[in-house]
């Protein structure tokens, strides 16, 4: 039986999936990490730990998060980043810019690379820079 936890694809399985494919994961996995950081350091409780978890997720923390880690990347990373950055997505939330919106994405799809190829560490290591005040 397979372990869907503990998903582990191969590059030329990864190259198969669409920008907005990772980024649909990444959003999962994304927002996955934020409930868990809020739920670890006591942030929120009740009703306030939902309203804390849609600020971390919104389209424009996402995009300040993003610019923290983008000197860290590698060029694959960044690669990945780019990709999701370019994906034509056709709805932007009223409350973005199509600049942050599209910055976000590509966090998104970096997220869901990351995760969908085993890099767990490495997702949970630029979370915690993005977390960092």
């Amino acid at each position: 039986m397979e372990n869907h936890f503990e998903i582990c694809m191969t590059e030329d399985q990864l190259r198969g999936i669409s920008s907005i494919g990772l980024a649909h994961m990444g959003d999962a996995v994304f927002e996955l990490l934020v409930r868990g950081w809020l739920c670890q350091h006591g942030k929120a409780t009740g009703k306030g730990l939902h309203q804390a978890t849609i600020q971390l997720v919104r389209a424009e923390h996402q995009a300040a998060c993003a610019e923290k880690i983008l000197p860290m990347l590698t060029e694959e990373e960044l690669a990945v980043f780019r990709r999701g950055r370019n994906a034509q997505v056709h709805s932007i939330p009223s409350h973005a810019s199509r600049a942050q919106y599209s910055t976000a994405t590509a966090l998104e799809a970096l997220f869901g690379w990351l995760y969908l190829g085993g890099q767990r560490q490495r997702a949970s290591d630029l979370f915690d820079v993005m977390m960092e005040e």
